[in-house]
């Protein structure tokens, strides 16, 4: 609900028309969003380990009644519901919606920037058939390497153009990377697959 509300107020204030002003005023909003959330949630010990992926404190961290007042006075812990909810429910919803407005906002800017790259006749035909956390990998390693443009090119913007390109919606990306990074077996697995299936290409002219 504060996501929706938070999203709707950013599009009634909004400036109307395009261009520049109407960048800078999501741009803006990305920055007032990004201060909020460090200083409230991204240093906290829980942060790290909900990102982390880890599960071991659960019982810890989600037990009804077992609050960390320090933690929370700064919060709206003492409006908790003890029979219902706890304190770091409050927590993984603003780091939710704080993912999801953040995505928003940005998805806002990639269109301002790049409303004349999309040309549907070219790319009507084009679509990524496998799992979209392959193109994840994909994008983040063109990232790394910076292969694309000596690595002047940002994420999201990368991401932005593998979404028109390939037919996709990727999400959050940001979520999927960290999912990546923790996941059981390999964490390359599709460019290892990508290895592979070029070898024995190469090897079929043998």
């Amino acid at each position: 609900m504060g996501n929706s509300k938070k999203r709707n107020a950013n599009e009634c204030a909004c400036p109307l028309g395009s261009g520049k002003i109407y960048r800078n005023y999501f741009s803006n909003q990305i920055k007032e969003l990004k201060q909020e959330f460090e200083e409230n949630i991204f240093n906290s010990e829980f942060y790290r380990y909900y990102r982390s992926g880890r599960n071991d404190r659960d019982q810890t961290f989600f037990r009804l009644g077992n609050i960390n007042l320090y933690d929370g006075l700064n919060s709206f812990v003492f409006e908790i519901d003890h029979h219902f909810s706890t304190y770091y429910d409050y927590k993984v919803a603003r780091i939710i919606a704080n993912d999801l407005l953040q995505n928003y906002l940005h998805l806002k800017i990639d269109s301002i920037e790049d409303s004349n790259f999309k040309d549907e006749e070219a790319t009507k035909d084009i679509f990524w058939t496998s799992s979209k956390n392959a193109l994840v990998e994909l994008i983040y390693a063109m990232y790394a390497s910076g292969a694309v443009s000596h690595g002047k090119v940002g994420i999201r913007k990368l991401s932005m153009i593998a979404q028109i390109v390939f037919s996709v919606s990727l999400g959050d990306l940001h979520h999927a990377f960290h999912r990546m990074k923790t996941r059981a077996g390999s964490r390359t697995a599709f460019l290892d697959h990508l290895k592979i299936s070029l070898e024995e290409y190469m090897d079929k002219d043998l």
